[in-house]
């Protein structure tokens, strides 16, 4: 589920109590291994409130976990996360043998989003310890959307089961046992005890195991989805270094959420795709599952593959207006617009992402297998187009967003270099149907002022255009792959691509820390509105490596250095939006209170950030592959290796004077500039 936008609630009447609310997760430290995820704030006792819990496949599995030591809980220390889908957490417990100030036991955490914690007591004392351990246990087994948006149910009754306790609903049941089995378990206050004896500098461990089970099927734990975790690590070998430690650092975290978010399909095993967030969006969203595939290409195609043949499975076919189009949920879009369509978006990217994903390496069979859902993709954009050739969203009457034209014009023109690549028929009839949308939207889209003009955010039937600037602006720049590493014209001429470069590197839309969904100077701007002021990582993304194409180095470099200082605020792993407060010295980014984390489309974005930089651009089906760096080098030199071009290792390194150099790539491929 998708939390509402604060902004668009209506304002509350004076004395009228709201309604739940979606719960604040900026503070709370999420592992996950989708379909398992862990959450609780940093001192690492799951207390039952907000969203804490293990949950499984979208139910909360356990809410509450107190450990106590002695009678009291302990103090904390320092709670973080080892990698995605785990953490440690220290805690210390004072004694009757402690001397002076100095605590003797330390109590660890180790939680993984899989269902296992282990806690651990050492005792530093001169002497032996006979300590109480109580951990106390509750749930709910509420669903993670109703939690999430503070429906939290009331807790079940526990019941005792073989090492440890059981708790049971209509459809599901949740089990923990401990090893060792405790020395005496309270099911009706849901505690497990052990009497432990600590010898002197001596440890003693109890694991804790968290599984679901369907009713009567006893002990036997439920089966789990299918994980893309399991076997191989994707992108294992995939890594960046240089000058800047952040690059390499930030392009770990972001593989280590890729590899967290990574499900499959249950209909097809061998499909990965991304689920789009933690918590709020644990499953398949089409449109930010094919922008997390295309910002990944540098990594290998499979995982594009994967999530064209998913979302293949879900196009509607057959007669009607809707042939063609994949399925999507409408989706906020601040002050000024009415939400538009993710499934709009979905089906222009579709084609896109395949004819990208060819020249990455695709091979030429699947590209083949998945061409006719691209056409599909084609046809129901020509069906949908009104007579004044511009395609609404979401809805016929409008309006007409400027990012949405740019994705079909993106689709037009690599769906056609898809159609030609493969004999099809229709390909110059998609690049004159590109063309002749470039000179109306140049003039129909173009809001001529004082300050060198700006693109109207959107058009009304009637002629009338939005003005409003904000990031979806950076959607109309060049950053679409054609063939021998050409990038696709943009919807804008040079003049006005100059204009809207110096727009994004501007004041109003360049807090500091990345790219505003809404300047800061227009009406209804919100820095914490996530889609009316807020930074969103995906956008920024978008943002750079059109500049970078576009040859506007300088702005995209201090776009991409402010999101990467953002980062290191946020332990390099970078939230899906964040406030778009203007960057001054010594402040730091703020968090906002209902953004996914980790969210495929800013691990994703991430990668691409720092891709960019080298700015590879293959062309496997030709053999080919040109590198064109960014000449200013904003991080210093950097090194990629574990990258793929034609599904073979690609390494590629780029020198302090923004000079690149390829160090590792397939067999035959030949090397431009």
């Amino acid at each position: 589920m998708v939390p509402p936008d604060p902004s668009a609630r209506p304002t509350a009447r004076p004395g009228r109590v709201p309604g739940p609310q979606p719960v604040p997760v900026h503070a709370a430290l999420v592992c996950v291994a989708l379909p398992g995820l862990a959450v609780s704030g940093e001192h690492g006792q799951l207390t039952g409130h907000g969203l804490d819990g293990f949950y499984l496949g979208g139910r909360r599995l356990l809410a509450r976990c107190v450990v106590r030591v002695g009678g009291a809980e302990p103090v904390p220390v320092q709670g973080r996360l080892l990698d995605a889908g785990r953490a440690r957490f220290v805690g210390t417990v004072r004694t009757a043998a402690d001397v002076g100030p100095d605590p003797a036991v330390s109590v660890e955490r180790l939680r993984s989003a899989q269902g296992v914690e282990r806690i651990g007591l050492r005792s530093t004392a001169a002497r032996a310890l006979r300590l109480a351990v109580e951990v106390s246990l509750g749930t709910d087994l509420a669903e993670l959307g109703a939690v999430a948006a503070g429906h939290s149910g009331a807790e079940i009754p526990a019941a005792v089961h073989a090492g440890g306790l059981r708790w049971s609903a209509p459809a599901l049941q949740a089990v923990v046992t401990a090893d060792p089995p405790p020395d005496d378990t309270l099911a009706s206050a849901g505690l497990l005890c052990w009497d432990l004896e600590l010898p002197p500098g001596g440890t003693r461990a109890i694991e804790l195991r968290i599984q679901s089970a369907a009713p009567g099927r006893g002990n036997a734990p439920e089966p789990q989805a299918p994980r893309a975790r399991s076997g191989p690590q994707p992108w294992r070998d995939a890594q960046a270094e240089g000058d800047d430690p952040r690059a390499g650092a930030l392009f770990a975290a972001a593989l280590d959420d890729l590899r967290a978010l990574l499900l499959r399909d249950p209909a097809q095993p061998a499909d990965g795709h991304l689920a789009a967030g933690v918590p709020w969006r644990c499953g398949l969203a089409p449109a930010e599952a094919l922008w997390a595939a295309r910002m990944t290409l540098p990594l290998g195609v499979r995982l594009a593959a994967g999530t064209l043949r998913t979302l293949a499975h879900t196009q509607t076919t057959g007669p009607g207006p809707d042939a063609g189009r994949i399925p999507g949920a409408l989706r906020h879009a601040g002050e000024h617009l009415p939400p538009g369509c993710t499934g709009i978006e979905a089906t222009l990217l579709f084609p896109v992402v395949l004819a990208e994903a060819r020249r990455w390496g695709l091979p030429e069979r699947e590209t083949e297998q998945l061409l006719p859902a691209a056409e599909r993709c084609l046809g129901w954009l020509r069906a949908t187009t009104g007579d004044d050739g511009y395609l609404a969203d979401p809805v016929p009457g409008g309006p007409y967003r400027c990012e949405t034209q740019a994705h079909a014009h993106r689709a037009a023109l690599l769906g056609a270099d898809l159609l030609e690549a493969h004999g099809r028929p229709g390909a110059e009839d998609w690049r004159a149907w590109a063309a002749a949308l470039r000179g109306r939207f140049r003039d129909d889209f173009w809001i001529d002022d004082l300050g060198g003009g700006r693109p109207a955010a959107a058009r009304t039937a009637d002629g009338q255009r939005i003005p409003h600037l904000g990031c979806a602006a950076a959607h109309l720049l060049d950053n679409g792959l054609l063939g021998a590493g050409r990038h696709a014209p943009g919807l804008l001429d040079k003049v006005q691509t100059e204009q809207l470069a110096r727009l994004l590197g501007g004041p109003a839309l360049d807090s500091g820390w990345g790219l505003r969904s809404l300047g800061a100077k227009e009406p209804g701007h919100n820095p914490f509105g996530h889609r009316s002021g807020a930074v969103r990582v995906h956008e920024s993304a978008v943002a750079v490596a059109g500049l970078a194409a576009a040859g506007y180095e300088k702005e995209a470099g201090a776009l991409l250095r402010g999101v990467v200082d953002a980062a290191e605020s946020f332990g390099h792993r970078l939230p899906e939006m964040y406030a778009g407060e203007q960057r001054t010295v010594g402040s730091a980014p703020m968090p906002h209170p209902a953004a996914c984390r980790p969210a495929a489309v800013a691990a994703a974005g991430a990668v691409q950030l720092l891709t960019a930089l080298a700015g590879v651009r293959p062309d496997s089906p030709a053999g080919c592959v040109a590198v064109r760096p960014l000449a200013t080098a904003p991080l210093g030199a950097l090194r990629f290796t574990g990258l793929r071009v034609a599904e073979q290792p690609f390494a590629v390194r780029v020198s302090r004077l923004g000079l690149g150099m390829v160090e590792e790539a397939a067999e035959g491929l030949q090397l431009g500039v």
